[in-house]
């Protein structure tokens, strides 16, 4: 009996040994979720069951991640039909931002509307994206004004909003900003926050937005069209960014970067090849920092390594994603949202 025993506790454990042993992605199936006349560029997954998102013309709305059922609704502001490119949440309240003066910060209030908790008018004023390090603070960041980066936190679970002084931050570069491109220019992990710019350089912080300092990268930035378009962290040393020109989206040279040291240094990956411009990266959960996703409207691209290969999974085109779990995501574009199954 012992020995059956130990022979059943054997296989059990080789079970779940195989069952944690993920073989490298060679297809996605796509299935449509939503479609309408509306561009989307942020998502975000509320719980296990519910992934938000809002987009262009004032929609907003959810989608049941099993049944697949979309409700939608449309925010204006007295007679302004806001665009969202910004979304984030906590486990209590979905928020939404969008571009452009008056930039809108929306929460979902206590009767089930969406109040504004933030407004910013002004010339240059253009938020990007959001996103939380926990149920109380938060961070959206946007285009330069007055000489410095933008940048507002939230300590009080998202009912009140600051703006970080300039002398708080580093020292702009004239014209900096990020693109509002897939709600991805943000990374945050523990206490740290990373962000992407136009100019190729990264924001880090260390203390929950706190302090500022500036790290370098190779990545191409030489023409306002060019930079980070989106960055994600699987841990507080593993990074990756991406970003290229998207009216040239074939280029390939310098669009690719990585860090393992948290952001202190960045180096040039599977540079001069495939992929070139994506919009979004993201790590598969529960791959060790070694597989990564990229998407843009020119398709979806997969590496196993870490970033130094690719192999380009679809053609399909979306602007955003976000994994469910390890092999589940759902992802955004022009006119829809969809559920990806890589297998």
């Amino acid at each position: 009996m012992r020995y059956i025993c130990s022979l059943i506790m054997a296989l059990v454990l080789f079970s779940c040994a195989e069952e944690h042993k993920k073989l490298p992605f060679t297809s996605v199936e796509i299935t449509p979720v939503f479609n309408d006349s509306v561009s989307i560029r942020a998502i975000t997954f509320l719980d296990g069951r519910t992934l938000a998102f809002a987009g262009s013309n004032g929609v907003y709305g959810t989608v049941d991640v099993n049944s697949l059922q979309v409700r939608s609704n449309v925010q204006t502001y007295d007679s302004l039909t806001p665009s969202f490119r910004a979304v984030g949440s906590t486990s209590e309240d979905f928020f939404m931002l969008s571009i452009e003066s008056p930039a809108l910060l929306y929460k979902t209030g206590d009767k089930g509307k969406m109040e504004v908790v933030y407004k910013e008018e002004g010339e240059g004023v253009f938020y990007d994206s959001l996103t939380f390090w926990n149920n109380m603070e938060g961070i959206a960041v946007g285009d330069t004004v007055d000489g410095c980066l933008s940048v507002i936190i939230t300590r009080d679970g998202g009912n009140s909003w600051t703006k970080v002084p300039c002398s708080d931050l580093p020292e702009g570069v004239e014209g900096e900003g990020a693109f509002a491109a897939s709600n991805s220019n943000i990374a945050v992990k523990g206490d740290k926050a990373w962000v992407g710019t136009t100019e190729g350089r990264v924001y880090f912080s260390d203390d929950k937005g706190m302090t500022w300092e500036v790290q370098e990268t190779p990545i191409i930035a030489d023409e306002p069209t060019q930079g980070i378009y989106s960055m994600d962290f699987f841990n507080e040393n593993i990074g990756f960014a991406i970003g290229g020109d998207y009216t040239q989206p074939k280029s390939n040279k310098a669009n690719k970067v990585k860090t393992i040291d948290g952001g202190k240094t960045w180096q040039l990956v599977a540079d001069g090849h495939e992929p070139g411009y994506k919009s979004c990266v993201q790590f598969v959960p529960n791959s060790n920092g070694e597989a990564l996703v990229v998407a843009g409207f020119t398709g979806i691209s997969y590496s196993s390594d870490g970033g130094e290969s690719w192999k380009e999974l679809s053609e399909e085109p979306f602007f955003t994603l976000r994994f469910l779990n390890d092999s589940t995501a759902f992802a955004a574009g022009n006119k829809r949202i969809a559920k990806l199954l890589f297998r």
